[in-house]
């Protein structure tokens, strides 16, 4: 099970960190991802980590967004800076054991979801 929180409304240029906590099993194997969907849109990919550390980042939050992972508290983290409105949408966790590098992006290449947190950026 993954918990994501940590949304809330905030001004354009600001920050955010969201947080997603898994509980009921260890996910150290798994890869872990954050996906947004915006009002009257399809929910997309925005980061992954992998286990090697390795981490992917959609064009649209590269260099603004930094996905993290502490395995001692079976979380992984969202750090999202400089946001702009266009960031607005509810924000999902998601896990998977299986994935391989293309099908990281898919959303339905994901077993685990959390329930969305919803990142309000004002301009």
């Amino acid at each position: 099970q993954l918990q994501a929180f940590g949304g809330g409304l905030v001004q354009a240029g600001g920050s955010l960190k969201l947080s997603c906590a898994a509980s009921g099993r260890t996910f150290s194997r798994y890869v872990m991802g954050w996906f947004r969907q915006a009002p009257g849109k399809e929910r997309v990919f925005v980061a992954t980590i992998w286990r090697s550390g390795t981490t992917y980042y959609s064009d649209s939050v590269k260099g603004r967004f930094t996905i993290s992972i502490d395995d001692a508290k079976n979380t992984v983290y969202l750090q999202m800076d400089s946001l702009k409105p266009e960031d607005t949408a509810l924000y999902y966790c998601a896990a998977d054991s299986q994935l391989i590098f293309s099908s990281q992006f898919r959303v339905n290449s994901y077993d685990y979801w959390g329930q969305g947190t919803l990142v309000t950026v004002s301009s």
